[in-house]
């Protein structure tokens, strides 16, 4: 399919505190410009909204993500290559939403697709499914956050040579490297992520948005900054309502019910 389709490819569905975003676009999911738009359009809501606890992001098919759609890469200009770049814009939604967000890779991650799941907090993999960057191929190399990404994932070395190579991964391999948490056959497929999402949904979403962002303000600074960024991350933590029910339920010997406050 070219660039210009006009129908919505995302369908937005909610089960509970879960909100789940299934990609639909025939037939590979390929990434273009107006997906791009589509996942900037509703991912900042979905990350903003309290009832919403977990985000599913999932793939319809055979695909989760194929990659970019090549008839859109294939126009080199300087303007079109800026209007693909904007998914690292969707990433950087993904990883700095204040709630756990899972990739749900139902079928095959490649390039693209690949490096949308290395912004979730979550990835699982359908067994049948291949998970890889073989952008090498085309003459090109994982230029919409996979090339950073992935070594802080895996290590530069490693990195290096998954994407130097560009082979595609059996979802054994993928789970061995360590690039997904869970592969998980097809007939348990939706099951095991309904539950890992509603078990992520019953934590305290807002210490885990704060983890989150000190993580990320973290890594790569200094010890003695890291450690004053964290400083802030737990002084906001003592504040939230979630902490001091979670402190309390101890305390009473029950479970926490924590609500994301």
């Amino acid at each position: 399919m070219s660039g210009g389709q006009t129908r919505s490819v995302l369908r937005v569905t909610h089960d509970g505190a879960v909100a789940t975003v299934r990609i639909d676009r025939p037939p590979a999911n390929a990434v273009d410009p107006a997906m791009i738009q589509e996942f900037l359009a509703v991912l900042p809501s979905l990350a903003a909204d309290p009832a919403v606890r977990c985000i599913v992001i999932t793939g319809t098919g055979r695909f989760f993500v194929a990659g970019a759609d090549i008839a859109v890469m294939r126009d080199l200009s300087a303007s079109n290559q800026a209007r693909m770049r904007r998914w690292i814009d969707v990433q950087r939604v993904i990883e700095l939403a204040p709630k756990p967000v899972v990739a749900a890779m139902n079928g095959h991650a490649l390039g693209g697709g690949a490096e949308l799941s290395l912004a979730c907090d979550l990835r699982i993999l359908a067994s049948e499914a291949t998970f890889g960057f073989p952008e090498i191929a085309l003459g090109l190399f994982p230029g919409a956050g996979g090339s950073q990404r992935l070594p802080r994932l895996v290590g530069p070395h490693l990195a290096r040579r998954l994407m130097i190579e560009g082979e595609r991964l059996s979802a054994s391999r993928a789970l061995e490297l360590g690039l997904v948490d869970s592969v998980v056959d097809a007939d348990a497929f939706d099951a095991a992520v309904t539950e890992q999402a509603q078990r992520l949904a019953a934590k305290p979403t807002r210490a885990i948005g704060l983890l989150k962002c000190v993580v990320d303000e973290g890594f790569g600074l200094p010890i003695e900054d890291a450690l004053e960024r964290e400083e802030t991350g737990v002084q906001a933590l003592m504040g939230t309502l979630d902490a001091a029910e979670g402190l309390q339920a101890f305390l009473d010997k029950r479970p926490p019910t924590f609500t994301g406050r």
